[in-house]
This record gives structure tokens, C-alpha cells and sequence, in this order.
């Protein structure tokens, strides 16, 4: 087999693997999750964690359309977890920051997916494949971030 035809498996095996692994994190999340989507709630994580920014600055961080993250930032804002203001140094854009509930959704949300993943890795794997995964997940984010 190809280097290429390889990389092509592999690539739809991590791609199944990660939907699979996101559908059964937002399942384990709880009810107060399931009206967000993966993305929305992505999305409103990085307004905390960044601070305030733009629609324009989301869509780029997130690798996705203007459009999309207007949808995106529609939603938040319809749930009351985000709000907008006016740049006091540039007033033709619009700065979007998160809600005190924003800020509580997103703080409860985490932790239960990881709890609930930590406890899968404990019971499931052993010391070399916990070792394997936390590799995985290092050379993920190194592709991501390419």
C-alpha cells in the first residue's frame, strides 16, 4: 500500500473515531448540553477563554465561515449566553463577550465530559495505550494547529 493510500485510511479512521468519540461526550454532557452543538459550545469557549473578540476573529479561529459563525453567534445570543457591544475604539465592530451564564453553561459542561472520558481511559486501557493516546492527542494538535 501507498504512503498516501495509508494516510488516507488513517485520516478517515481518526475522523470516524473523533465523531464517534464528540456524538458520546455531548450524550454523557447531561440535558443542560443537549440544545448546544459541538460548535456552539466550542465557540462560546474561546469567547471566555480569549476574552472578547469578534465574529469575524471567532470564524477565523474556528476554521469556519463567516456565515456559519453568524449562526453560531445568533444561537449563543438567543440563549442568553453571550452578548455584544459596540468597539469604543472602532465603532463599526461589534465585540461579543460571554454572559454570566455563558460563563457557568461552559464551566459545568467540561467538566463532566472529562470526568466521564478520564473514567473510560482508567477502566479501559492500559499504561501503554493511556501512553499511546496521550501521544495521539499531542500529534492531533500539532496537525490542528498546522
Amino acid at each position: 500500500m501507498e504512503e498516501q493510500e495509508r494516510a488516507a485510511m488513517v485520516a478517515t479512521e481518526v475522523m470516524t473515531a473523533m465523531t464517534r468519540l464528540r456524538a458520546r461526550l455531548r450524550a454523557e454532557s447531561g440535558p443542560s448540553s443537549m440544545p448546544w452543538t459541538w460548535s456552539q459550545l466550542t465557540t462560546l469557549a474561546r469567547i471566555i477563554n480569549d476574552g472578547p473578540t469578534t465574529a469575524s476573529a471567532l470564524a477565523q479561529a474556528e476554521y469556519v465561515r463567516r456565515q456559519s459563525m453568524a449562526e453560531t453567534i445568533a444561537a449563543l445570543r438567543s440563549g442568553g449566553l453571550i452578548t455584544s457591544y459596540q468597539d469604543p475604539d472602532d465603532g463599526r465592530k461589534t465585540v461579543i463577550s460571554a454572559t454570566e451564564k455563558g460563563r457557568n453553561l461552559s464551566e459545568t459542561i467540561p467538566a463532566v465530559r472529562e470526568e466521564w472520558l478520564a473514567a473510560r481511559i482508567c477502566e479501559k486501557l492500559n499504561s501503554r495505550e493511556k501512553q499511546i493516546l496521550s501521544e495521539a492527542a499531542s500529534i492531533m494538535e500539532r496537525i490542528a494547529d498546522s
